[in-house]
């Protein structure tokens, strides 16, 4: 049986502890740290019970688990000595130290450093103290010293760090490039968000194809969202508050990204609302008649287990302050599709809508709004070119970058309310418009893909009564709007005994 440790022994009972910060590329490793630590140990008679390591930890901060839990250890009385390689191990913050200190002396716990030997005088922890502030400098001037380098590499538009966007890669120089198959794939992602394609059914459209983010991940549709809000795709440089207009190779055209940007504001349903029976696709666009509240989609189990989906007033499922009754998901889509295709989708409707369209264009393309917005953008061009020949012959100040910076966002800002206001301008003859919508008769309105590019395309509000349904459309005049009766009542409100109702 061994003896039971004496108060002699366990004054001489310490632990190792060590940490590799993976910015600091010249820092001993964990095992040189530990082998000196060791030695250091021998010599002063202590024996080492435990190791406590943070590999690729930053000592800048105390959230570090190892040392969290030889602090804990520490308050439990374990050990008497704590040794480290060097002082910076505790905390290269001269502050952060000496209170890391001061919590393991409270225990009375003593720190010893093997690289570092300071004996216990005033002298010694001055020595100590000055070391302290040495590793805080040197930690604050590599800090500063890596901002610099990432600033200079961002002036020079390299790339600096993180995962690059999906289609692009780096040069070995370090500069961006593009990388067709993804730049394809951001392509394809684009257009499908401005021709109002719901966010589900590209998503999953990706996912299904095996493609992948640019981090490797499945696509969500915060990922796909991500994806069509980076400037980058313009071919701006963004690192910080750089911004450098051209500084990378541009994949997408403004008009596209401004159309997609727009997109994003103007359709309330743009990513559709998946369920077990599929997308409600007039989520946003379906109102009660009675209250104009919104009505959304849900899903309950029925008596004999069906699952139902539907759509049902808000009012009533949140405050219950309006009793009108719920709505089967299928029927009222149907019902509404029909009726975009039976009211809109006749010959005198598109020939109507590809007259105002023309007309429209006609009248918008020489606007006194476009003309200004033209002349503000040429004006702050010429602005940044007198700038930059300014910074060219070495006049550099913190105002003229200042300005500079102003002057980008706002050409920026112009450029976007140009394109959002081009966008409406659909760059079309007569002939073309009445052929794409001669096309959209023959599809099928069981078909929920279909059904959303008549909503998106036509459809602004549908405000649902009891006994009919006032559908809104998306072009001007006196046709906007129809009335139309809904047979069937009781047999098509009939979702009242299902739980969720």
């Amino acid at each position: 049986m061994s003896k039971k440790k004496t108060e002699k022994d366990v004054i001489k009972i310490g632990v190792i502890y060590a940490r590799y910060s993976s910015a600091a590329q010249k820092d001993a490793s964990i095992e040189q740290q530990v082998e000196e630590c060791q030695k250091f140990a021998r010599v002063q008679g202590i024996e080492v019970i435990e190791t406590y390591a943070d590999r690729a930890v930053s000592g800048k901060t105390d959230r570090r688990p190892a040392f969290q839990r030889m602090m804990r250890d520490a308050e439990k009385h374990k050990f008497k000595y704590v040794l480290a390689w060097k002082s910076n191990r505790i905390g290269r913050n001269m502050l952060q130290a000496m209170m890391n200190e001061a919590k393991l002396e409270s225990c009375g716990v003593k720190c010893l450093y093997a690289e570092e030997s300071f004996d216990d005088t005033a002298a010694g922890r001055f020595a100590l103290r000055s070391m302290m502030n040495v590793n805080q400098f040197y930690i604050e001037n590599m800090a500063e010293d890596i901002r610099r380098g990432m600033r200079d590499n961002a002036m020079n538009c390299k790339v600096t760090n993180g995962v690059l966007p999906l289609g692009y890669k780096k040069t070995p120089d370090l500069h961006y490039e593009i990388d067709e198959a993804g730049a394809n794939v951001v392509r394809e992602i684009f257009e499908r968000v401005a021709a109002g394609e719901p966010f589900q059914w590209i998503y999953d459209d990706l996912n299904a194809r095996g493609i992948k983010t640019a981090r490797g991940t499945i696509w969500k549709k915060n990922s796909l969202a991500r994806l069509i809000t980076n400037e980058r795709y313009r071919g701006i440089y963004i690192w910080s508050d750089v911004r450098i207009e051209g500084g990378i190779p541009r994949i997408i055209d403004d008009e596209l990204f401004f159309k997609v940007q727009e997109v994003l504001k103007t359709k309330n349903n743009p990513r559709g609302r998946k369920s077990e029976s599929g997308l409600y696709l007039l989520t946003g666009k379906l109102f009660c008649g009675k209250c104009k509240a919104p009505m959304v989609g849900v899903s309950g189990t029925g008596c004999n287990g069906t699952l139902y989906s539907y759509y049902t007033c808000q009012s009533r499922r949140l405050r219950h302050t309006c009793d009108k009754d719920n709505v089967g998901k299928e029927y009222i889509e149907e019902t509404v599709a029909r009726a975009i295709k039976e009211y809109v989708l006749k010959p005198e409707i598109i020939e109507w809508i590809a007259d105002e369209t023309i007309a429209y264009n006609e009248k918008h393309e020489e606007l006194p709004y476009l003309r200004s917005l033209q002349d503000e953008i040429l004006s702050t061009d010429t602005a940044i070119r007198n700038l930059m020949k300014a910074v060219e012959r070495g006049i550099i100040s913190d105002s003229l970058q200042s300005r500079l910076s102003e002057l980008e966002v706002a050409k920026y800002q112009a450029q976007q309310k140009l394109f959002a206001a081009k966008a409406d301008i659909i760059p079309v003859t007569r002939e073309e418009v009445i052929e794409g919508l001669s096309k959209l008769r023959d599809g099928d309105i069981y078909d929920e893909k279909y059904m959303g590019v008549l909503f998106d395309t036509f459809l602004v509000a549908a405000y649902l009564y009891d006994d009919h349904i006032d559908i809104g459309f998306s072009f001007t005049g006196d046709k906007n709007k129809l009335t139309m009766p809904i047979d069937d009542i009781e047999e098509k409100f009939s979702y009242k005994g299902i739980s969720g109702a």
